[in-house]
């Protein structure tokens, strides 16, 4: 450890499994992400029942825009906090602030029951996901390429994408397996 860091000290097995580890998280958090835009149809009905499903319909797609609004905010608070406490810290953090969201909205309470509350709580828990994935986004991207060998450069990057599509393509295979 010539420079006192041991994240750039990695041997292949470790880095091996930060890799894997980064992947295999990035997949199910992008997962979560986008199932919500996949059930819309569904949400729709269960937090704004009106009349109109059109209108019911365009208000989910607003909340599953305001994910996508906290995305950026995500990057920069991580992104910080990567920096002041350590990649793996925070990486540990932005996954657990989505499951814990992820849960909550399977428990979230409908119009039916909580009235202008239900909307109003998805909404919220919309934005700590995208806080969340925005946040694990970034920061994992940063982490693999810190800990990436120096001839790799910022190859490990180039897949982050690619896990993203995987993880649509997944959740689009589900009913035909």
């Amino acid at each position: 450890m010539a420079d006192g860091n041991a994240l750039f000290d990695l041997d292949e097995e470790h880095r091996l499994t930060a890799v894997l580890a980064g992947v295999i998280g990035n997949i199910l958090e992008w997962y979560d992400f986008a199932l919500y835009g996949f059930m819309a149809s569904v949400l729709s009905g269960l937090f704004f029942p009106d009349s109109n499903r059109l209108v019911s319909l365009i208000a989910t797609y607003g909340v599953f825009a305001v994910g996508f609004i906290m995305r950026p905010l995500g990057s920069v608070v991580f992104g910080w906090m990567g920096d002041t406490f350590g990649r793996s810290r925070t990486l540990i953090l932005s996954v657990a602030m989505m499951a814990f969201p992820t849960l909550c909205l399977g428990l979230l309470p409908v119009y039916a029951q909580a009235g202008v509350y239900a909307p109003l709580l998805l909404v919220l828990v919309r934005m700590v996901q995208g806080l969340s994935v925005g946040g694990e986004f970034s920061t994992s991207v940063t982490y693999l390429v810190e800990t990436a060998p120096p001839a790799d450069g910022v190859l490990p990057e180039a897949g982050r994408t690619l896990e993203v599509c995987a993880a649509c393509c997944w959740d689009r295979a589900q009913p035909l397996l």
